[in-house]
């Protein structure tokens, strides 16, 4: 980009660095608009029990093959400013609500398709964004207004919100299992903060194994430590554990400092082991006196050390994460001891039985029967690799949901439902509106629709028909008739069980209504130059 110098003059003067390209207004908001409807309809067709999926390729060759929009937006390496904040979107909902990641991707992508439009007739940015703000916080409202009031800890209603939240999933098939897992894991960690219900999901350990099938996936009160027993002499089964949890080493720690030892007969190094192994002896004994019968251990333990606890019977595990330990703390009741010097029975935590278990080849220590544990684990079985990830990331979404209605008590009718019911409710409150805001409102009522719509394309039928007779029974009273997409009639979907949180409703409005007010902004994208750029103009100097 240059300048002429004043008063007539032709010397370019340069303002941004050569190689530097820049879109400025209109063609600016088109190209991101391009870009964002793009991005939505790669994902389009992964929305409902009847999408299709997606088969993603790394660069190493590795395969993913998931439904799961997240997933998909995670994965796929994207160049453009624009689709990287998409991708960035689809991680906010993941985040705030679990689900409804695509949701939040296709709504975006369709409020800036009919932003375009509207600028198309004449309607400036500034007027658009206005009018998308009013009817967000409208959509919400009516979101809560619709929504239904649950018993935060009523396990049917919990289960069917977790089926739902599977059934667009590869693993539906064991869902109804899974589900009941994803419930008692969230209702076993949920904690009172500050007067309200927490769920936090870093409570809940996911612990991968191939081998065996996805019903063999199953919750174990208490923690799976993916470590074996360190010595062989040691106990591989403790009944009515004692256990400790011990931060540092139990080694015998080197010096800080280099120093050098004159040695003149071999009683002095003799007298030196003899002295270490006194010290990891003592160590031991003082562990053994608290009554422990099991220690985990975050650093290393010594050779030695491991052949004292040995002969103690004491089941021993070390190198263990320190986020696993700060769960076993949560498990079990156990204080995370710094200095073993310190230790006390009133540090040890309590299981019913800690085993050391073989999970498809490899061996994994099971701590399970805590009193009531903060923290819990689920181990996922599978028979191959791609299976046991989508099945993670299927209980991921499972328990967020889960979380959600135990936190919030709302749920909103699935099947397009919710969506059809605010649309019409944002159509009678264009009404009250005057002038440019009353198109613009009317257009983001258009938009919420394409949620049905994607519903009923991914089932195979005619949207033009389905979407009409939706329209029909919502303009009756029937506000919980949705798109059945297995038999293709328009039913009430309340008492097919298909529900939601309304969290994940409105967290999805309120996040593509944001961002596309954030693209509708954009007047200028000034992009640098490239590396490639760079190098070719190095290459012609």
């Amino acid at each position: 980009m240059s300048a002429a110098a004043g008063g007539g003059g032709t010397i370019p003067v340069l303002v941004l660095k050569e190689g530097t390209s820049r879109t400025r207004g209109r063609e600016a908001v088109r190209l991101n608009i391009m870009v964002a409807k793009a991005i939505a309809e790669t994902v389009k067709t992964t929305l409902g029990p009847k999408g299709m999926q997606k088969m993603l390729v790394d660069p190493f060759g590795d395969v993913i093959i998931t439904s799961d929009g997240a997933t998909v937006m995670k994965e796929i390496e994207v160049e453009h400013p624009t689709a990287k904040m998409m991708v960035d979107l689809a991680k906010s909902q993941e985040q705030e609500a679990g689900d409804g990641t695509t949701t939040v991707v296709v709504l975006a992508g369709e409020l800036l398709s009919k932003a375009e439009e509207l600028m198309d007739v004449g309607i400036h940015p500034t007027v658009i964004i206005e009018g998308y703000r009013k009817a967000a916080a409208k959509a919400i409202e009516l979101v809560s207004k619709h929504a239904e009031k649950v018993r935060w800890n009523d396990k049917e209603v919990l289960k069917e919100i977790a089926k739902l939240a599977m059934a667009s999933k590869a693993v539906a098939s064991a869902r109804d299992h899974i589900a009941n897992i994803a419930v008692e894991a969230a209702l076993t960690v949920v904690e009172e903060r500050d007067g309200k219900r927490v769920v936090d999901l870093d409570n809940i350990k996911r612990e991968k194994k191939e081998g065996g099938a996805l019903t063999d996936t199953a919750l174990i009160r208490g923690i799976v430590i993916d470590k074996e027993v360190v010595h062989p002499g040691m106990p591989r089964r403790v009944e009515n554990a004692k256990i400790a949890l011990i931060e540092s080493a139990l080694e015998v720690k080197k010096p800080e400092i280099s120093s050098k030892i004159r040695v003149v007969s071999p009683d002095q190094i003799k007298e030196f082991l003899s002295q270490e192994k006194k010290i990891l002896a003592d160590l031991v004994d003082k562990i053994a006196s608290t009554g422990a019968n099991v220690v985990f251990c975050q650093k290393g333990i010594d050779d030695v050390a491991q052949h004292f606890l040995a002969k103690r019977g004491i089941l021993a595990v070390r190198r263990v994460r320190k986020s696993d330990i700060e769960k076993l703390a949560k498990a079990t009741g156990a204080k995370i001891v710094v200095n073993v010097k310190d230790i006390s029975p009133a540090d040890l935590g309590e299981a019913s039985l800690v085993e050391e278990r073989r999970v498809g080849e490899d061996k994994m220590v099971f701590v399970e029967g805590c009193k009531d544990p903060k923290a819990v684990s689920i181990l996922i079985r599978g028979g191959s690799k791609q299976v046991i990830d989508e099945t993670e990331r299927t209980v991921h979404d499972a328990i967020s949901v889960v979380r959600d209605v135990i936190e919030d008590g709302e749920i909103v009718v699935g099947g397009g439902a919710i969506e059809m019911d605010v649309a019409l409710g944002l159509r009678e409150y264009a009404k009250d509106l005057s002038g440019k805001e009353q198109t613009v409102v009317q257009k983001f009522a258009e938009a919420i629709e394409v949620i049905p719509r994607a519903l009923v394309e991914n089932a195979g039928h005619d949207p033009v028909i389905k979407m009409a007779e939706l329209v029909a029974a919502h303009a009756d009273g029937k506000t919980t008739h949705g798109f059945d997409v297995f038999t293709g009639d328009i039913v009430d979907m309340r008492a097919k069980k298909v529900i939601e949180p309304a969290r994940v409703v409105k967290n999805a409005i309120e996040s593509a209504a944001e961002f596309a007010e954030t693209i509708l902004k954009i007047d200028d994208i000034i992009a640098a130059a490239g590396k490639k750029f760079e190098e070719e103009s190095k290459e012609e100097e």
